[in-house]
């Protein structure tokens, strides 16, 4: 393997890993240092759920997609791998004080996964995803 192509596998995969960590870090948090957010507080933990797990998803596809043509088996195994760490997420927070791990989450995360990657068929965000154009290729119209 040589030095480039470490560097277009880290640069493809450094969003996932990051966000992964940033997911992690924030449910290491014991429930006492986390805020209330009083009625609102399970509508905006779950909402917040579906946010990260969407952002994930679309992560993943860039790692797993690299340069190639958008096809349908780098959805799934995006979607795999995203369901894959929020039920490793949430067996991780069994472990953490005052915090237990909500299989029901791992629906959730699965749920925001699906959301994400549908969204991506929405034009302006597909354009994030779609390979820029090869600049030693010639254009041809």
């Amino acid at each position: 393997m040589g030095r480039v192509y470490m560097k277009s596998f880290a640069s493809r995969w450094a969003p996932a890993l990051g966000w992964m960590v940033i997911i992690f870090i924030v449910s290491s948090q014991p429930r006492i240092s986390l805020p209330d957010f009083g009625g609102w507080d399970y509508v905006i933990k779950k909402s917040a759920h579906l946010a990260e797990y969407a952002l994930l998803a679309i992560f993943m596809l860039r790692g797993v997609r690299g340069s190639a043509p958008l096809r349908p088996v780098h959805v799934a195994w995006a979607l795999a791998f995203t369901v894959a760490y929020a039920a490793t997420d949430e067996y991780h927070q069994t472990f953490v004080a005052g915090r237990q791990g909500h299989w029901p989450d791992v629906l959730i995360d699965g749920l925001g996964a699906t959301i994400g990657l549908a969204l991506l068929r929405w034009p302006p965000l597909a354009r994030l995803l779609s390979p820029s154009p090869n600049k030693s290729e010639p254009n041809r119209r």
